[in-house]
This record gives structure tokens, sequence and C-alpha cells, in this order.
């Protein structure tokens, strides 16, 4: 068991226990407020005083011992499976999920996840998230949604990154093939509460997004919901008259299913989406052979092409970027030779 002793000076002015020790400890310690209070429970810090229960007490000066019990094995077991790695340090790893995958085991998919697949890549260089040997997942895109997310190995690694991600500093732009077009001259779309044009057409969809009423399963724009805000800008536009659409979506918010429901909201739902696209289907008169491929598609065309972060330990700022998979790149090929 390893032990760690965190320093309270005598000029700190007077603050939450819990609080001050985390803002103290190292840094590649990983010491949260949530792991400090976990560790008091079990009778893990010992202050000036004695063992501390209380996080909520003001800080005393002196020295705080910590106890660090071994990471905790994981109940998920690992498997053999083949990783697309984009980048891999001691800290972190950049993992190009293909459509398909489950990025975290649940009740319906207990195993062939990507953390499964971690578990087995990571073996031996998990130093525990929260106190449990897991990789420590920061983002998450749909089971079949393809391309980049990013897996902290430490507890500070999972820190750094998540604050990033919630502060909406991290870069992260998709790749869509969508019904319909996007036009700043349509009435429509410029009359839908919480949408607007930016410069260079680019349409802002700014909706709250939470639980459908009628489908515990759904998303849906609701009044009462989590803040959420979609930027969408066409890339490329197919069919005469235009009908579908390559579409670059950019989040600034990470919502659960965010680029799928405020795009179906807007009409412009993603091609193949088997739950927000509805009973739209691309017009063969537009298209031609390319309509009946989009409508065969057997997933949402949507695919995680950009992702950028400031590094934890190096505070570098790393950039990746992931070409469209090939079931993607066909549906392309074959939209663009409707405007052939």
């Amino acid at each position: 068991m390893a032990h760690l002793i965190v320093t309270v000076p005598t000029d700190l002015p007077p603050e939450r226990l819990d609080k001050t020790l985390a803002s103290l400890a190292p840094e590649g310690e990983g010491l949260s407020r949530t792991r400090i209070a976990r560790l008091m429970a079990e009778g893990a810090i010992t202050g000036p005083a004695g063992i501390v229960r209380d996080g909520k007490g003001t800080a005393q000066p002196g020295d705080y011992h910590v106890a660090l019990p071994p990471p905790a094995p994981v109940d998920t077991v690992a498997e053999d499976i083949q990783l697309a790695i984009a980048y891999e340090d001691e800290a972190l790893i950049v993992i190009d999920k293909p459509a398909g995958m489950v990025v975290h085991p649940a009740p319906g998919s207990p195993a062939g996840t990507l953390v499964n697949a971690l578990l087995a890549h990571c073996e031996g260089e998990l130093s525990g998230v929260g106190g449990v040997a897991r990789p420590g997942i920061v983002h998450r895109i749909d089971k079949d949604t393809s391309g980049l997310l990013v897996v902290a190995k430490t507890d500070h690694a999972h820190q750094t990154l998540a604050a990033q991600f919630a502060a909406h500093t991290a870069e992260r732009r998709y790749l869509a093939l969508a019904n319909g077009v996007i036009d700043p001259a349509d009435a429509r779309l410029r009359g839908l509460k919480g949408t607007s044009f930016e410069p260079g057409g680019v349409l802002k969809v700014a909706n709250h997004l939470g639980r459908h009423p009628g489908d515990r399963q759904r998303q849906a724009v609701v009044a009462r919901g989590r803040h959420a805000v979609t930027r969408a800008r066409m890339i490329e536009s197919f069919g005469t008259p235009p009908a579908a659409m390559l579409v670059e979506c950019q989040l600034e918010t990470g919502r659960t299913h965010q680029i799928r429901v405020h795009l179906a909201y807007c009409g412009l739902s993603l091609i193949g989406d088997p739950v927000y696209g509805g009973a739209r289907r691309a017009s063969t008169r537009a298209l031609g052979p390319a309509a009946e491929l989009a409508a065969a598609f057997p997933r949402q065309a949507l695919h995680a092409a950009h992702l950028g972060f400031v590094h934890p330990l190096s505070s570098e700022t790393l950039r990746f970027d992931s070409p469209l998979p090939s079931d993607m790149a066909g549906l392309l090929a074959a939209l663009q030779r409707a405007d052939a």
C-alpha cells in the first residue's frame, strides 16, 4: 500500500478539508474530492488530530497522511479485441472506434465493448481511475457511430480531460450524411425556435435536450432539459433538386444523441438513423440509384472525424483526424454520382 503526505501550510486561508487536500495533492496522484471522501470513509487519511472522516471540516495546518490502497480489480472481463489506435502514451489512448462497438458494458451488452478490449490492451498499465484499475471513459459515442474518442489511463488524466470536455474546450467535429440541405434562406429553418444562422451559413441549434416524454429510450428537444448547442455546416449537397448533404457538425456540448436529435428537429435527419430518421426517405427523382443505397444504409451515417484536446501531462495541444469509414465513403461516392 502506497502512502502520500499532503502538507497544509500555516498561511493557507481556511477552507474545506476535502477541497484543500484535492488542490494540494500532487497532480499525478489524481486525488479528486470524491476519492478523498471515499478514503476518509475507509479511515485511510490521518491528520494532525488523528484519523479524519469528515471532509466538510476546515483544513488544519500540518501533515495529512493518505494511505493509498492498490487499485481494486474491475469485474469486467478483459477481451483480446483488435483496436485501431490513433495515439497512445502512459496517460491516455485515442481510439478510432468502428461502428457497431459499444463503448461501455451495460446489461444488454456485457461483452465485446471498448472497455473489455482496453482492459486487455492496457493490462498492467492502468494506475487506477477512482481507485479502480479501469480505463477512464471521458466521453462516449453511440454504438453505431464510428470515429475518435480519448480514454484516460490514470485518475489525473481522467480528471483533466473531463474538465476540458465540461468546459467545452475540447474540439469535436463530426461528419454526417443527412436528408435535406441547410439553406440560410429557408424560412422554415429560420422560424424554428432555438435555431439561428451564423457567418458562413452555419446553422446553430440551441435547444435543451432530455428524455422523450413518450419513449424513455429516446432523447428529444424539451423545455426543461439540459442545455445543448450544435453547429452544422453543409459541405456538399446532392441531387437535383438538392435532397441530401454532407454536413460537418461541431459540438459545444455533449449530450446523448445530440447531433441526431438536433438535426432531426430541424427536419434534417441522418441517413440510416433508425431512431430519429422518421418516415423520411431520400427522393429517387432527385438522387437516382443513390436513393436506394441511402434507404438501405444500416446505421446512422455519423462519424467522429476530428478530436482535439490539451494533453494532461505535457500541456501540448493534440489533434487527430479520422477519414470516413468505408461504408460512409461508399454512400458518399454514390451521392456524388447523382450530380454527375
